[in-house]
């Protein structure tokens, strides 16, 4: 009985049967091959195309959307996750940038994946994004502006979502502080978007910061009013909100004489108050101040002006005179004549 070898060789050989074979031209060939034909009118090898490199191209794709959907999904999720317990625990503005952070990271980690697999050339399409890197910062220096101050503003934080700002020249409560832009929530409800370097090159004023402010009330009073009289009014008008005023070291209440004015003595009345409370009580003082004064009878002057015309009847009425009176010498120079 004879003894037949079987060669590795062999063996690789068989096993590599059902493999695909390299001959078979890519999707891209394939579909330049059939235009090439039903350009010329064959149209006989449109089903092979179809079943052969179209399905499977298509079936690729399907999946690919699916994976970026699901990726999507728990991107979301693990945005929300990672973001809640920083806002509940450290701040709102960083949770939200740390949120978006994660969610743009997974994602381009799944799309890059998914083009890898469908045999994106990735490789060539970044080397292309390098070389206009400097083409697109010379066109986008105003977004790589706003990118720069977005970055400065959640590390050095002047304020956060939340805080009543003033900035760029808009007044509002702070929504959200993204990359780019920072969205402001005005008194009257309007939403303003506004661009990080316009907030970063110019003053900013935290209007919330502090826990406490002070209300400052000006006020004029007749010239004829006692000032004594006029102290304990305005007094009496704080002692009316002494509920409302934060007592403490360079807090409290005052009544300070601020000058004498062009038609009234001006006074200001002024008390520390909860920064929720700033405008209730600004309005308060204001009323209690009106009320006091009628009570002592103290009156508030309207802003006066004194004119005064002097007439020169006389001069005007001899200038006239004058100019009508002819010369003696030129009278004179007539009669020689």
């Amino acid at each position: 009985m004879t003894e037949t070898s079987i060669s590795p060789s062999t063996i690789a050989s068989e096993m590599n049967l059902g493999a695909t074979d390299p001959s078979t031209p890519s999707f891209a060939d394939a579909t330049s091959d059939l235009v090439s034909q039903m350009t010329e009118g064959n149209f006989d090898g449109l089903t092979d195309y179809a079943t052969t490199h179209l399905a499977p191209a298509l079936l690729s794709a399907g999946l690919g959307l699916f994976v970026i959907f699901i990726g999507y999904l728990v991107a979301k999720y693990l945005m929300r996750v990672i973001s809640r317990p920083v806002c509940r625990r450290v701040d709102e503005t960083l949770g939200k940038f740390v949120g978006k952070m994660v969610f743009y990271s997974i994602m381009f980690a799944v799309v890059g994946g998914v083009l890898t697999k469908l045999g994106a050339p990735l490789g060539g399409l970044a080397a292309m994004l390098a070389a206009a890197g400097f083409a697109v910062g010379l066109a986008f220096q105003g977004t790589l502006s706003n990118f720069a101050s977005g970055v400065l503003m959640l590390v050095f934080r002047p304020f956060k979502v939340g805080d009543v700002v003033n900035a760029a020249g808009v007044t509002g409560k702070v929504d959200e502080i993204d990359l780019f832009t920072t969205t402001l929530d005005t008194p009257d409800n309007r939403r303003i978007i506004v661009p990080n370097s316009a907030i970063a090159g110019g003053t900013i004023e935290n209007i919330s910061h502090h826990q406490h402010r002070r209300v400052e009330v000006p006020v004029g009073v007749d010239y004829s009013a006692d000032l004594q009289t006029t102290r304990t009014a305005l007094q009496n008008a704080v002692d009316q909100l002494s509920a409302n005023v934060i007592q403490g070291e360079n807090r409290g209440s005052a009544v300070v004489l601020a000058g004498l004015g062009d038609s009234a003595v001006n006074w200001k009345v002024r008390m520390w108050v909860a920064s929720s409370n700033f405008w209730p009580m600004t309005e308060a003082l204001t009323g209690e101040i009106k009320t006091q004064l009628d009570a002592a009878e103290i009156g508030i002057p309207f802003p006066q002006m004194d004119v005064h015309v002097h007439q020169f009847a006389d001069a005007a009425a001899n200038a006239e005179k004058a100019g009508r009176t002819r010369p003696t010498r030129r009278g004179a120079d007539r009669m020689v004549g």
